[in-house]
């Protein structure tokens, strides 16, 4: 994949305020830590269970992630 999953998940930015996705993004967003060029999934996966966020739930980026893979992957 030649675009990383934190480019991809910022296109949920700015979307409601209910919306899981959207809030994942914005929270992302804000975390200077995230690593904004992986690609693969599991750095990602171990990246948010360490930072266990309750606003990056993993079923959310499972969600997200599943998507990224069928545009990019």
């Amino acid at each position: 994949m030649d675009r990383s999953f934190y480019r991809f998940a910022l296109s949920y930015r700015g979307g409601p305020k209910g919306d899981a996705k959207a809030v994942f993004a914005e929270r992302m967003f804000h975390d200077s830590s995230f690593p904004r060029e992986e690609t693969a999934f599991d750095p990602l996966s171990r990246y948010l269970e360490d930072a266990a966020d309750p606003d990056m739930p993993s079923i959310v980026f499972d969600e997200l992630y599943a998507i990224y893979e069928e545009r990019f992957g």
